[in-house]
C-alpha cells in the first residue's frame, strides 16, 4: 500500500443508519436498537447448539441480568442494566468462543474493550466497572453458560462444571432457545423497564 492510499475501512453501517468507527468508538454512534438488533442474531456457541433455533446473545443477556439479581436482589439499577450491556460489543465483532479470544490476545481485547467503554459511557455507566460489578456479572455468565453448554450444547454436566461453575443461589434453568426477534424485544423490553426504574429512583 503506498502513502497516498486512504486507510482501510474501520466502520460499520447499522440499521439505524449510524456508521460505527470499530476501533475508534463513538458514544453519539451508538444505539441500543442496533444493539438488540445485532445481538439477537449472534449464535452462542458458534452455533454449535441442538434444535431448531440458534440460542442467541440477547437472550443470553437477558438471562444473565436475571441471574445476578437473583445473587444479589437489592442490586442497584445501573448494575443490572451492566449485566444487560456486559455482551453488547458483540453486536459489531460477534461471539468468539473463549479459546479463540485467548488465542488473539490483546488485538482482540482491545477492541472489545474499546466498544464496551463506549457503549458504557453511551448509557450513562463509568467506562470502567467496579470489579464487584465485574465479578458478579461474570459468576451469572458462567452459570447461564453451564445450563447452556449441558443442555444445547453437548458438555457432560461433570465436564461442564469444571469450567463453567454454577453459585447455589442461582435457580435451575431450563435452555429454551428465542427466536431472533422475540429475543430481540425481550431485550429491549428489559432496557427500557431498568431505565424507567433509574429515571423514577
Amino acid at each position: 500500500m503506498n502513502s497516498t492510499s486512504p486507510p482501510p475501512r474501520a466502520w460499520q453501517r447499522m440499521l439505524s443508519g449510524r456508521r460505527l468507527d470499530i476501533l475508534d468508538p463513538s458514544p453519539f454512534d451508538i444505539e441500543i436498537e442496533d444493539i438488540a438488533h445485532g445481538l439477537a442474531r449472534v449464535a452462542r456457541w458458534n452455533g454449535q447448539t441442538t434444535g431448531p433455533l440458534p440460542f442467541n446473545v440477547a437472550q443470553h443477556s437477558v438471562i444473565v441480568t436475571d441471574m445476578c439479581v437473583q445473587m444479589k436482589p437489592d442490586w442497584p439499577i445501573k448494575w443490572q442494566l451492566a449485566a444487560l450491556l456486559h455482551d453488547a460489543p458483540e453486536y459489531v465483532i460477534g461471539d468468539m468462543i473463549s479459546p479463540f479470544k485467548a488465542a488473539l490476545g490483546d488485538s482482540y481485547r482491545n477492541v472489545e474493550h474499546g466498544l464496551q467503554r463506549a457503549i458504557h459511557i453511551r448509557f450513562g455507566l463509568p467506562p470502567e466497572l467496579p470489579q464487584t460489578v465485574e465479578k458478579l456479572i461474570k459468576k451469572a455468565d458462567r452459570a447461564c453458560a453451564f445450563f447452556e453448554a449441558t443442555q444445547i450444547a453437548g458438555f457432560e454436566v461433570g465436564e461442564a462444571q469444571k469450567f463453567f461453575p454454577v453459585p447455589k443461589t442461582i435457580e435451575p434453568l431450563i435452555i429454551r432457545a428465542l427466536s431472533a426477534e422475540d429475543s430481540q424485544r425481550l431485550y429491549l423490553q428489559m432496557f427500557e423497564a431498568l431505565m424507567q426504574k433509574e429515571t423514577a429512583a
